[in-house]
């Protein structure tokens, strides 16, 4: 799939399918288009009666024009993006299923966020072209060419860096539900960290160390491997290295929950529906698909991605309720559910990350079912130990359309987390369950500037749409390329 930028004659350009991104002031952002078009498409449009509002598309056959088919995507007063990526993105999927080879997006919009939109355009049309197979691999799309067209030669350069920005995060995104909608007994432990590998063989800038259950035990991560104490799947912590530059700036973070199959251990989940906890490895998958991304769009940032990886298992050698565990830190963990088993390899992991003297730590995770009851699919839960790290994540969230809702991390919920047996517990009880468990983690985050993105709602959809979404990657790649931009 080729995307290019263009502000040539747009009948020069051979395309099977165009997209007219429009407002309700079409008329006067179509003038010099319809110039070479000799009014047709203004005609066209004006016998649909399009008004260009939000959220409205209308598909025009054009057969006397280059391309056959018009597909006109209204944003007129899609004043937040991501009502205007709503839009992009349902004009991508109407693209795809129409089973074309060749489409042109035509942006008449004023100049100003253009490499925004064609980012948004890219990252879109990727998306909406995957498909996943029976056979464990993607089916390519019949989409082979993308041309953004735009009326002013000036937006050619910032629309092909857009482009590249898009598919680079587009294919981020798609690489993390891949992952996600593998089923457990091919996506192991071991073979997320093929994948890593394989990564780091395919883009110089990254390196790949896997840190085996033996090397964790000589660390202390007693908290990690009570996890695996129940299973055959060897754990594996998965340590990805991106060097986007050569200056001495600390590294950014990034730490992703991957239980590949989670079935509560000894407090075992009910059967209904433990299908979907496959995708409780989704945080990891999500960090793995920035690192590529990362890699692929040689973002000037040094990133360290972190991926825990362990299967949750019942069996004879099984962590109990009740048994007390000693962290990588020290501190002591009552394990009174092993369900809540996330925040116990994170927590180590945390602490792992602190030799890299990190700028800012941010962990990923499906953890609690409490933040699907708060926020429901639509917002990631945040929570922070620094406002202003909260407020950049929240801001690239509203920017890339993978919004987050912040909660809070007061004290008041510490005392949920008492243990008489140990430093704490790994549950505290019904009440504020996100809350709380972002509090057990920041215990093991006090020396860093740390948020804690929970995404049990957002990073896979059931039912008739079942599959990983691939959700935090887009929020996740504004917010490093936001950090590039105020380092430069």
């Amino acid at each position: 799939m080729k995307f290019t930028a263009s502000s040539t004659d747009p009948l020069k350009i051979k395309a099977d399918c165009a997209i007219l991104l429009t407002n309700a002031d079409f008329n006067t952002g179509l003038h010099a288009l319809d110039a070479t078009l000799k009014d047709e498409l203004t005609t066209l449009v004006a016998l649909t009666q399009f008004d260009g509002k939000k959220g409205s598309t209308k598909t025009i056959y054009t057969p006397s024009m280059p391309f056959g088919q018009l597909i006109l995507v209204g944003i007129e007063g899609a004043t937040e993006r991501q009502q205007q990526i709503a839009a992009i993105a349902s004009a991508a999927k109407q693209a795809i299923r129409a089973g074309v080879a060749k489409i042109v997006w035509i942006d008449t919009l004023p100049i100003s966020d253009t490499q925004w939109r064609a980012a948004m355009v890219a990252q879109q049309t990727i998306q909406a072209s995957y498909k996943y197979s029976k056979n464990n691999k993607t089916t390519a799309s019949k989409l082979e060419q993308i041309t953004y067209w735009s009326e002013n030669q000036a937006d050619v350069e910032p629309t092909n860096i857009g482009l590249a920005s898009g598919q680079s995060i587009g294919k981020g995104v798609n690489l993390a539900r891949l992952l996600g909608d593998l089923p457990a007994n091919i996506c192991t432990p071991t073979y997320l960290a093929e994948q890593a590998n394989a990564m780091a063989t395919q883009f110089e800038s990254l390196t790949t160390t896997i840190l085996e259950e033996a090397d964790m035990q000589a660390l202390g991560m007693g908290s990690f491997l009570s996890v695996a104490a129940g299973t055959v799947e060897p754990a594996k912590l998965i340590v990805m290295e991106y060097g986007g530059t050569t200056h001495t700036t600390s590294p950014v973070a990034l730490i992703g929950k991957a239980v590949t199959f989670d079935s509560g251990g000894i407090s075992l989940k009910p059967g209904a529906g433990m299908d979907e906890m496959k995708f409780d490895m989704c945080g990891g998958g999500a960090v793995m698909g920035v690192m590529q991304a990362l890699a692929a769009s040689q973002l000037a940032i040094n990133v360290i991605g972190l991926v825990p990886a362990v299967e949750n298992m019942p069996s004879g050698t099984a962590t109990r309720p009740g048994d007390v565990v000693t962290s990588m830190s020290g501190q002591t963990i009552e394990v009174l559910n092993t369900d809540a088993e996330g925040r116990l390899i994170l927590c180590d992991t945390i602490t792992y990350a602190e030799r890299f003297n990190p700028c800012a730590v941010i962990d990923i995770a499906t953890l609690t079912g409490a933040c699907v009851m708060a926020l429901g699919k639509h917002a990631s839960g945040l929570l922070a130990n620094d406002d202003r790290l909260a407020e950049k994540l929240l801001e690239s969230g509203n920017r890339s359309g993978d919004r987050a809702w912040r909660l809070p991390l007061w004290e008041d919920y510490d005392e949920q987390l008492k243990s008489n047996f140990a430093d704490m517990g790994n549950i505290g009880g019904r009440q504020a369950g996100t809350i709380t468990a972002a509090c057990f983690l920041a215990r093991f985050a006090k020396t860093m500037s740390w948020a804690h993105i929970d995404i049990a709602g957002t990073a896979w959809l059931s039912g008739g749409q079942k599959g990983a979404t691939g959700r935090p990657v887009p929020l996740l790649m504004e917010y490093l390329k936001q950090q590039c931009d105020s380092r430069a």
